[in-house]
């Protein structure tokens, strides 16, 4: 599973805003693990903060707007792109304006920034948006959808009501395609709409230095066209900035005709929908509570008090430690336990429920029941931390399974877990499962502890 980035050095860009024109000084910072692209307004007071997530867009009118209370940042789309581009999870944009600077219209400046300041790898792991079923909208004139993919790819077709300057571009986005075919496609609009933007109070900083007018079938630009479908490869940088308010590295192939920031925002929004759809799949630990009861005090001491001795726990213990119940208590029993490793053990009956589908005149344990046992043993090793005390875990995500022999009837599975790290939020265990001497799964695990 690729690792999560940050940014290196605190790296800084003077420059004036598109529709604000106002002077405004902009800073990228690194930022903690699982902590997002984030905007702080340093000129307010407090240093108020915006994350970057889809729930904050306020306005879609030729730019894409967050806004939190009373504060707002316009034009956030293009060093959102360039985060999403360089495939940069958590950093802090730092901002005395309420809007960072045009520079050319493109993304190239914020790009050597990102250059100049380096990345830097973190110990968490990404946790990718898997798009499994399509997914369209329609939004006026523009059509989104998304498909499975193994990838981040679109193909965006574009064009003005009028048909004019229609142009198709395909990218499958990496760092370096990002760079490379995107980053330095400028922001362009049509002549005839310029009343209307000045009229609303938008372009005060505007100019043909930051920006390509299209008037007739004549292009207004202070230099060639960068690439032959600048236009469409716009639009596809928008895309690419619009969709990281997901909150998540996307795997899907889009397909956009005539795109918009509306629109664009939209299918980012249904794709938040499409991860709390699918969250039951991933979250084996315990699924979030329905109505939020008063937060209890952190006890100062575990209510199970479980030795770390090599002492067995029986089924009444675990079940102070997981929320676990019938029949998704998939441990009877820990047989041995130390700082960094536990042993399980699971008597696999006849009268297991899901045998009764799986498969009639043939039962077979599921290997994702033996899974959840490898995740259940892996949160109580954790649970039982003393910093841990009074938490959750959710599973966020396994990777190298296999399954090698099936597990039947009258078994006895045990499980093994040696926890690869046990600090901080984000938790990660390398399971074994055997029945007798022979291996019969494995895989790894990681999961986030939050509060109760």
């Amino acid at each position: 599973m690729p690792q999560q980035q940050t940014i290196g050095d605190p790296v800084t860009y003077d420059g004036v805003g598109l529709h604000s024109g106002q002077k405004v000084s902009m800073t990228f910072r690194s930022a903690e693990p699982n902590s997002g692209i984030r905007f702080r307004r340093v000129d307010l007071e407090g240093k108020p903060e915006i994350i970057a997530s889809v729930d904050h867009v306020s306005n879609t009118t030729r730019s894409t707007t967050l806004s939190k209370g009373k504060i707002k940042l316009h034009t956030v789309e293009h060093i959102l792109a360039t985060f999403n581009g360089f495939e940069i999870d958590n950093a802090i944009v730092e901002l005395n304006a309420n809007e960072p600077p045009i520079a050319d219209g493109s993304a190239r400046e914020y790009c050597r920034m990102i250059k100049a300041s380096g990345t830097t790898l973190q110990a968490e792991a990404k946790d990718p948006l898997i798009v499994t079923d399509p997914i369209s909208i329609t939004s006026g004139e523009s059509i989104l959808s998304i498909f499975p993919h193994d990838g981040f790819k679109i193909s965006c077709t574009s064009s003005d009501d009028k048909g004019r300057f229609t142009q198709f571009y395909s990218v499958e986005l990496t760092p370096e395609t990002w760079e490379r075919e995107l980053s330095n496609a400028r922001t362009f609009c049509f002549f005839e709409e310029l009343e209307f933007l000045m009229k609303n109070g938008l372009i005060k900083g505007g100019s043909l230095e930051n920006a390509v007018i299209i008037r007739d079938d004549v292009v207004l630009t202070n230099e060639p066209l960068r690439y032959q479908e600048e236009f469409v490869r716009h639009k596809i940088l928008d895309i690419v900035g619009d969709l990281s308010l997901v909150g998540h590295p996307i795997k899907g192939h889009v397909v956009a005709v005539k795109p918009s920031h509306q629109a664009n925002c939209e299918l980012a929004r249904e794709l938040t929908t499409h991860i709390k759809k699918n969250s039951a799949r991933t979250q084996t630990f315990s699924p979030p509570p329905e109505t939020k009861a008063p937060k209890a005090k952190k006890p100062s001491a575990p209510a199970h008090e479980i030795p770390m001795d090599g002492t067995i726990i029986d089924t009444e213990k675990i079940m102070k430690i997981l929320p676990h119940r019938y029949p998704f208590l998939m441990i009877d029993r820990v047989i041995k336990m130390d700082e960094t490793h536990i042993t399980c053990l699971k008597n696999v009956s006849i009268n297991e429920p899901y045998f009764q589908g799986h498969f009639p005149g043939h039962p077979i344990m599921p290997g994702v029941l033996q899974l959840e046992a490898m995740a259940q043993a892996a949160g109580i090793l954790t649970l039982n931390k003393a910093e841990n005390w009074g938490k959750i875990a959710y599973f966020l995500s396994a990777e190298s399974v296999k399954w090698r022999k099936p597990v039947k009837p009258g078994d006895v599975l045990t499980v093994d877990i040696e926890l690869l790290k046990g600090r901080g939020k984000v938790g990660k265990g390398k399971g074994v499962c055997r029945v007798g001497t022979d291996v019969v799964s494995e895989g790894i695990v990681m999961f986030m502890l939050t509060d109760a």
